[in-house]
């Protein structure tokens, strides 16, 4: 069998859409709330439905002067492990994106930037969770005192590009927002993509 190309599928969605028709509050965490919902399924059938709805976040791609990207490792308690990442964080309520990664910069690194442009947003799991992550790139990069909240704790540190894409390939970085970074940022350095400039 030959598989359809994307041109080929039908016009628009409505064939795929399933349809809340009941709502149901499982769990109201601190920042997290753990929903399940009753669908209409396309086909006229009723299914579940569980997810987290998130409040958002932000991951900022910083770059040094040196070419070298600036990285956090710390400790995630989920998966109990140790993780290497770029710095982010999540948007307070009605929190402007870029001033929420402009905060998280500064308090997690202590690096303010002079040049900030927008990558993309990415949902990193869109089976149970509403949650988005909007990345940055920011350029110009000042070193100062960072302010980390009392339950953060972490170490701050600098890779090449090279490394970087070595350790996602080795399994050594296994977040999606990094992975996604750095392939991104590897295409962007070959001329491949741009970011949108902000200020």
């Amino acid at each position: 069998m030959t598989e359809k190309f994307f041109e080929e599928l039908p016009d628009g969605d409505s064939h795929l859409r399933e349809v809340k028709i009941l709502a149901e509050d499982l769990c109201d965490g601190i920042f997290l709330k753990m929903k399940r919902d009753q669908v209409r399924m396309p086909d006229g059938k009723v299914a579940i439905r569980e997810y987290l709805t998130h409040p958002g976040a932000v991951a900022i791609l910083a770059i040094l002067d040196d070419g070298r990207v600036l990285l956090e490792r710390q400790f995630r308690y989920p998966i109990a492990k140790t993780c290497i990442e770029i710095p982010a964080g999540k948007l307070d309520l009605s929190e402007d994106p870029l001033a929420c990664a402009k905060r998280e910069l500064s308090e997690e690194t202590g690096y303010t930037a002079t040049k900030w442009s927008y990558i993309r947003r990415i949902h990193p799991v869109i089976s149970y969770s509403t949650e988005f992550i909007d990345i940055y790139l920011a350029e110009g990069l000042s070193s100062g005192k960072s302010h980390l909240d009392e339950e953060e704790f972490l170490d701050v540190f600098a890779a090449p590009l090279e490394q970087l894409i070595e350790w996602v390939e080795q399994g050594v970085i296994t977040d999606v927002k990094t992975t996604i970074s750095v392939y991104w940022l590897d295409r962007y350095r070959r001329g491949l993509v741009s970011p949108s400039l902000i200020e």
